[in-house]
C-alpha cells in the first residue's frame, strides 16, 4: 500500500495532465485553422487584394443580433452550408417508414406523478440582510479594483440549436462563460466574457417548465439563456444582483415587473408601438428567441388574404382578436365547446382541455421558418433526417389561413419575423421543398396574398395593419386570452380557451421524476407540445386611447412634446441668433443619455454647437416651455461670443479640406467631443467640461474625414483618405481600435455603425458602399448604387435606419448639368436593393429616424420623406440659406438645422396653445413683413419681458 496508492495517485495525476495537455494543443490547432480561414477568405473575397474571378456562391444564416424593437433581422454568410439534398431523396422515397413506439401511455402514468396542483409566483425571496449588503457594495473592493471570483458554478447555454454544457464565472468585475463542450463548432465554442457595467437586465426564466433558467440581456441587445440546476439558480441570480446597480430588475416575478414596468400605460397613451408592446409583453412573460418552446408569439390579425387591395380602413378585413385562433371561424366554437363539456379522464389526471394542440411550439416555429437556417436544418432533425412532405409544409398564406378556419385543431398563432423579415418568405438557399400532390406545383417562394407584390411589401402592409386603428382597439383582447385573465380560470373557460394542462406553468414538477429516461421523455413532450406564457394580469387589460384622444390628453400636460412625425402639415421654424453670427453652424445636437441627477429633472439639458470657426457652446436646452405650451427654451452660452472666454478646438485642420459635420461626434453623455480632419491625421477627444484636449490618437495613414456613432453610444467609426475604416473604437479614450476594416480603393467619405446588428458601413469616393461586421472585422457585402452615367459616382453621405435599412446619397462628381446628379437609394440590412429617388438638391446632411428621412441640403431645404418610398412627406421647408447640419432631438420634439449664415433653425411642431386661466400676456412679434407666432406667457415679475429677450431671441422663421 505504501509504494502502489502513491504510485497509482501520481499515474491519474499523469495521465489528467497528459489529456489535458493534448486538449490544449488541438484547440490550438482548431483556433490556428480557423485564423487561416479567417485570412484566406478576408484575401479571396469580392474586395480582398486576390479576389478570385469567378466568386463562389455564398448561403446566409439567421444571425442571433437584433435589434432594439428585439428583430433579427440579419443573415450572415453560412460556411458549413448543407443542400440537404438526402433529406429531400428521403422524403421522395416513398419506402417503408420507421414507426417510433408509442410512449404515450408510459408518459401519461409518468404525469400522474408528477402534477402540481398549487402554483407559486417565480419570484426570489433574499434574507434581508443579502438585499442591504446589495445596497453596499463592499466599498474596499470597489478600491481594490483587483478581479476576486465571487460564484463558480455549472450550467447549461440554451440556443435555438443546441444546448452547450459550460461553466459559468461571475468575478467582481466580469461574467464568463466556459464551453465545455467536446466538439466545438470551428473549435471556438460559446465562450464569452462580459463587464458587470454592460449587462442591463436580468430575467428569471423557465426551462421546460422548471424554474431554473436565466436570461441575460446586455446594453447592445446580446442576450444569454442559462440553465442551471434549479437550487443553484436563485443563488446565481442574487449574486448577480449584489454586483449590479439597482436599476437592473430586482427580485420580481414577472407580474410584479410588468406592473413596475409602466409598459401598459405607455402603450395606452400611444407612446410605444403595437409591435414594441407584444415584444416586452413576450419578453417578460419568458418568452425567447433562445428556446423554441417558447418563442415569442404574435396574433393572426388579418383574415383577408384574397383581395387585390389592403384596405386597412375597413374592419372585416381584420380577424377577431377577442376569441382564440381555433375559435375564430364560428362553427368551431359549438365543437370546441361539446368537446369541452364531455371530456372525461377516467384516470383522473387530465383536466377538461378545449385544444390539445398548442398557439406556439418548437415544431411552429420551425414550420413557418423552414427556408431559413438554421431552423431548416432543425426541421429535418425533428422529421428523423428528411424534409416534411410538400403539401404540410407552409407554401402559402392564404393557404395557411384558410387551413386554419377549416381546421379547428390547427391553432397555431404567427411568429414576430411575420412583421418585420422579409427573408424567410423565399426560399434564397434554394432547397428543394417537394412538390404539391394534386397540382404536382414546386414548393419554393411562399406564396402570398395578392395585395402583396413582393415580400418587402407584404411585410410593409402586414406592419402596418399590426399599427393599423382597428388593431390598436381590439390588441387588449388578444393580450387577455394569451398573457392576461383569461388565460386561465373560469375566463378561460368561456373565452374557448383551454389548453392541455401540461402546457401550463407550474403544472408538473420534473423534479419529482427520479427515472432519468422518463424525465427525459417528459421534457421532450412539453419541449414539442409548447408551453403557454407566465400569466402576467389577473384582471381585464385596459383598451388603447384613439389616437385623437392621445392628441388631447398630451396638450393638456405642461411637459409633454409633441413627435414632430405625427403632425408634419403642422411644422414651424423659430430661428435664434447669436451663437455664430455670419460664421456657418456646422454641428448643433442634444446628447441623448445626459446623466441628471434626481434633484436636476426638469432642468436645461445641454445643446452643443461647433461654428466653423472651431468655438463650441454648450447652451441649456428643454423640448418644452414651462410657461409657453407647446415651444421650447433655449438659453445660449455666453462664452460663445466674448473672444476671452470662447472654447474652441485645438487647430489647424487640414488644407483643403472640406469641413462638415461628419468630422464631429458627441458622446452621448455629453461629455466628450471627437473632432477628425486634423492636419496630422489624429482624432482628437476634448473634454466639454474642462474645454481642453483630453486625447490624442493617431491611427490612420492619411486625414480622417469622418466619423460615427452608434444608437448605444459603445462604438465609433472613423473613415480616412488611407481607404480602411477603424471599426468598433470605444467611445471613450481607448487608443486600440477593435477592428481595421479594408475594401476600398479611394478614400472613405461617409461611415455608419450598428453595433446591435453588428454592422460597420462605409461609402467611398470609388463609388461603392461596403458592409463589414463590427465584432470581427468581416467582410459581408458590396453594395452599388445604380447610376447610368459612366462618371465617377461618390458617396458623400450614408445613414442606417433602426431597422438596418442604408440610406445612400450619392452624387457624380464631375457634372454640374446632369439632371440626376443626386440621388437617394435605399437597400435592405440584407444588401437588397429597393428604391432609387433623383434629388434635385445637394445634401449636405442626413439622418434616418424611425419611418422617416430628415435632409438638409445645400440650396436651403430641409425635406423630410418616407423612408419606404423615398417619396416626400411633405413639401420641403426652405431656409433661405445653405443648410450645414440636421439633428432630430430625442423625444422627436424639434429638429435643429444649422445654416450658413450662423443661425440655428429650431423645427417644431406650432400648435396654438390653450388658454389657461394663469396667462396674462400676450406677445406677438413680427419679423420683415411676416407675423410672428403668438406666444403666451406667464407674468411671474415686472422684469419678465427683458428676461424673456435674454432667454431666446426667436421669431417665426418660414411658413
Amino acid at each position: 500500500e505504501f509504494f502502489v496508492e502513491p504510485f497509482n495517485r501520481k499515474a491519474r495525476q499523469e495521465n489528467l495532465r497528459y489529456n489535458n495537455m493534448l486538449k490544449q494543443l488541438s484547440s490550438a490547432q482548431l483556433a490556428t485553422l480557423r485564423r487561416w480561414k479567417a485570412i484566406k477568405l478576408y484575401l479571396t473575397c469580392e474586395r480582398g487584394p486576390w479576389a478570385e474571378r469567378k466568386q463562389n456562391p455564398i448561403h446566409w444564416k439567421l444571425a442571433n443580433v437584433e435589434n432594439y424593437s428585439r428583430m433579427r433581422l440579419k443573415l450572415v454568410p453560412n460556411y458549413n452550408f448543407k443542400t440537404h439534398d438526402e433529406a429531400s431523396a428521403l422524403r421522395d422515397n416513398l419506402g417503408i417508414q420507421h414507426a417510433q413506439p408509442s410512449s404515450d401511455s408510459l408518459l401519461l402514468e409518468v404525469v400522474k406523478q408528477v402534477k402540481v396542483s398549487d402554483m407559486e409566483e417565480d419570484k426570489l425571496d433574499l434574507p434581508e440582510e443579502e438585499i442591504t449588503a446589495r445596497v453596499n457594495i463592499d466599498e474596499k473592493e470597489e478600491q481594490d479594483q483587483k478581479e476576486k471570483l465571487v460564484l463558480l458554478e455549472d450550467c447549461e447555454l440554451i440556443t435555438i440549436i443546441d444546448i452547450i454544457p459550460g461553466r459559468l464565472e461571475i468575478t467582481t468585475q466580469h461574467i464568463y462563460f466556459y464551453d465545455g463542450s467536446i466538439e466545438k463548432e470551428d473549435g471556438v465554442g460559446f465562450d464569452f466574457k462580459w463587464p458587470h457595467s454592460q449587462v442591463r437586465e436580468i430575467h428569471l426564466r423557465r426551462y421546460n417548465l422548471r424554474r431554473s433558467a436565466l436570461e441575460i440581456f446586455h446594453v447592445d441587445q446580446s442576450n444569454y439563456f442559462l440553465n442551471f440546476k434549479k437550487e443553484v439558480r436563485n443563488k446565481v441570480y442574487s449574486r448577480l444582483l449584489s454586483l449590479h446597480s439597482p436599476n437592473s430588475y430586482g427580485t420580481r416575478s414577472p407580474q410584479e415587473l410588468f406592473k413596475a414596468s409602466g409598459l401598459t400605460q405607455k402603450w395606452v397613451n400611444r407612446e410605444i408601438s403595437n409591435f414594441d408592446y407584444l415584444i416586452q409583453l413576450n419578453t417578460m412573460a419568458g418568452r425567447t428567441y433562445n428556446d423554441l418552446a417558447q418563442y415569442p408569439v404574435f396574433p393572426w390579425i388579418l383574415q383577408d388574404y384574397t383581395s387585390e387591395e389592403l384596405d386597412l380602413n375597413n374592419p372585416s378585413v381584420f380577424r377577431d382578436l377577442s376569441k382564440p385562433i381555433g375559435v375564430v371561424n364560428d362553427k368551431n366554437a359549438k365543437a370546441m365547446r361539446e368537446k369541452y363539456e364531455n371530456f372525461e379522464d377516467p384516470m383522473g389526471t387530465i383536466d377538461k382541455f378545449h385544444y390539445g394542440t398548442h398557439y406556439s411550439n418548437s415544431a411552429g416555429v420551425m414550420h413557418y421558418l423552414i427556408r431559413t437556417e438554421p431552423f431548416t436544418t432543425l426541421h429535418i432533425q425533428l422529421q428523423s433526417g428528411r424534409f416534411d412532405c410538400a403539401d404540410r409544409q407552409f407554401h402559402s398564406i392564404p393557404a395557411t389561413w384558410q387551413a386554419l378556419m377549416d381546421n379547428p385543431y390547427d391553432v397555431k398563432e404567427l411568429i414576430p419575423e411575420f412583421f418585420y423579415f422579409p427573408e424567410f418568405l423565399e426560399n434564397q438557399n434554394q432547397f428543394n421543398l417537394g412538390r404539391l400532390q394534386v397540382s404536382r406545383e414546386l414548393v419554393n417562394d411562399v406564396i402570398l396574398p395578392k395585395w402583396a407584390k413582393s415580400a418587402e411589401d407584404f411585410i410593409y402592409k402586414h406592419r402596418k395593419a399590426l399599427e393599423s386603428e382597428y388593431v390598436s382597439a381590439h390588441l387588449h383582447e388578444w393580450i387577455d386570452l394569451i398573457f392576461g385573465y383569461k388565460q386561465r380560470g373560469p375566463a378561460a373557460v368561456e373565452a374557448l380557451n383551454v389548453f392541455y394542462y401540461c402546457s401550463y406553468e407550474g403544472a408538473v414538477d420534473l423534479d419529482a421524476l427520479t427515472d432519468e429516461k422518463e424525465r427525459k421523455a417528459l421534457e421532450g413532450m412539453i419541449n414539442n407540445f409548447g408551453q403557454t406564457p407566465c400569466q402576467l394580469l389577473k384582471e381585464p387589460h385596459p383598451s388603447r386611447l384613439s389616437a385623437e384622444e392621445a392628441v388631447q390628453k398630451q396638450t393638456k400636460t405642461d411637459t409633454s412634446t409633441f413627435n414632430l412625425f405625427q403632425h408634419l402639415p403642422e411644422l414651424k421654424s423659430f430661428f435664434i441668433e447669436g451663437i455664430s453670427d455670419g460664421i456657418p453652424l456646422i454641428k448643433a445636437i442634444v446628447p441623448k443619455n445626459q446623466s441628471r441627477s434626481f434633484i436636476s429633472q426638469g432642468s436645461p439639458e445641454l445643446l452643443i454647437t461647433v461654428s466653423m470657426n472651431y468655438v463650441i457652446g454648450t447652451h441649456g436646452w428643454l423640448p418644452y416651455d414651462r410657461n409657453i405650451s407647446n415651444y421650447f427654451t433655449f438659453i445660449r452660452d455666453q462664452t460663445v461670443t466674448n473672444p476671452k472666454t470662447q472654447r474652441s478646438m485645438n487647430g489647424p485642420f487640414a488644407p483643403g479640406l472640406e469641413i462638415t459635420s461628419k468630422l464631429f461626434i458627441v458622446s452621448h453623455d455629453a461629455k466628450l467631443l471627437f473632432s477628425a480632419g486634423h492636419w496630422d491625421n489624429s482624432i482628437q477627444v476634448m473634454s466639454l467640461t474642462k474645454g481642453k484636449i483630453v486625447s490624442h490618437n493617431i491611427r490612420h495613414m492619411d486625414i480622417v474625414t469622418c466619423l460615427a456613432t452608434d444608437y448605444c453610444g459603445i462604438h465609433l467609426i472613423s473613415g480616412s483618405r488611407d481607404t480602411t475604416c477603424m471599426g468598433g473604437v470605444p467611445v471613450g479614450l481607448a487608443s486600440k481600435p477593435f477592428q481595421i476594416l479594408y475594401g476600398h480603393t479611394d478614400e472613405v467619405l461617409s461611415v455608419g455603425i450598428s453595433t446591435e446588428l453588428d454592422m460597420a458601413v462605409s461609402g467611398s469616393r470609388d463609388g461603392t458602399v461596403i458592409i463589414h461586421t463590427i465584432q470581427k472585422g468581416q467582410y459581408m457585402r458590396t453594395l452599388r448604387p445604380p447610376c447610368e452615367s459612366s462618371l465617377l459616382l461618390t458617396i458623400p453621405s450614408l445613414a442606417i435606419s433602426w431597422e438596418g435599412h442604408i440610406v445612400i446619397y450619392s452624387s457624380i462628381e464631375e457634372s454640374t448639368t446632369l439632371k440626376d446628379k443626386n440621388a437617394l437609394h435605399l437597400f435592405s440590412v440584407n444588401g437588397k436593393y429597393l428604391q432609387s429617388q433623383v434629388l434635385k438638391e445637394q445634401v449636405s446632411d442626413i439622418c434616418v429616424i424611425g419611418e422617416h428621412i430628415v435632409t438638409g441640403s445645400l440650396q436651403g431645404f430641409l425635406s423630410i420623406r418616407d423612408l419606404h418610398s423615398l417619396n416626400l412627406s411633405i413639401n420641403p421647408l426652405a431656409m433661405r440659406s445653405p443648410i450645414h447640419c440636421v439633428y432630430v432631438t430625442k423625444e422627436y420634439s424639434h429638429i435643429l438645422v444649422g445654416l450658413e449664415d450662423g443661425k440655428l433653425i429650431v423645427v417644431g411642431v406650432g400648435k396654438p396653445a390653450e388658454v389657461k386661466p394663469s396667462i396674462k400676456n400676450l406677445v406677438s412679434r413680427t419679423v420683415g413683413d411676416s407675423f410672428g407666432s403668438l406666444f403666451q406667457l406667464n407674468q411671474k415679475s415686472p422684469s419678465w419681458i427683458n428676461k424673456l429677450k435674454n432667454k431666446f431671441d426667436f421669431s417665426n422663421y418660414s411658413k
